[in-house]
């Protein structure tokens, strides 16, 4: 089932390279299906939501060979880079979902990821368009419904008055309450993070874990 969302996303036709190209052509190797029984082989299940070029999607995968990461992306530079660097690496642990992450989420009937992970969603800066921002309300009750108890939720921006929605809109939650021992407290940073440190943006992060 899919429904319509506002997108939180703008489906622009980026640079993208003949590596890239090459390795979606095996899209079909790796796409994430909830029903596939690979996934009963892992004890944890991990969701990166906008996983960008895929560093950081690719470092977890490679450090914890046990736990499934499955990498929600829409762009298809980064999908190819992604298969690229699961291919060179021999990773078993890693599968994509290319499409809206709203409509995995509507779909899931009960818990089933143990942490998910959003790194610097698009910010959509100007105030008319703060409505297509992913981190709302409505997100939160799909992510709750589908994060297992005691889950953990990471979430990281590098702009400053979305730091402050996500931070209002996640103490209202009465689902998810602060979560003071993360293992994402230690998260190295990303290239964009990095990028936006060196054009004076402060990177906020959001440490908290599902409660009901």
């Amino acid at each position: 089932m899919e429904d319509n969302f506002l997108p939180s996303f703008v489906k622009r036709k980026g640079r993208i390279t003949k590596y890239q190209i090459d390795n979606l052509k095996d899209i079909g190797k790796y796409r994430f299906n909830i029903n596939d029984s690979l996934n009963k082989d892992f004890n944890r299940k991990v969701l990166e939501i906008g996983f960008g070029d895929g560093e950081h999607l690719i470092k977890i995968a490679e450090q914890d060979t046990d736990t499934l990461f499955i990498g929600s992306e829409v762009y298809q530079s980064g999908i190819g880079s992604v298969i690229g660097a699961v291919k060179s690496k021999s990773l078993k642990n890693v599968r994509i979902f290319d499409q809206d992450i709203r409509n995995l989420l509507i779909n899931i009937t009960k818990p089933y990821f143990d942490d998910v992970v959003i790194i610097c969603p698009d910010p959509w800066q100007k105030a008319r368009h703060h409505k297509r921002r992913l981190i709302n309300n409505d997100f939160l009750e799909l992510l709750a419904n589908a994060i297992k108890q005691d889950g953990e939720l990471f979430i990281s921006t590098d702009w400053d008055n979305y730091a402050e929605s996500i931070n209002e809109t996640l103490e209202q939650n009465a689902r998810f309450s602060l979560n003071k021992n993360s293992k994402y407290n230690k998260e190295f940073l990303t290239k964009f993070q990095k990028r936006a440190i060196t054009e004076n943006r402060k990177i906020s992060n959001f440490f908290f874990k599902k409660t009901i």
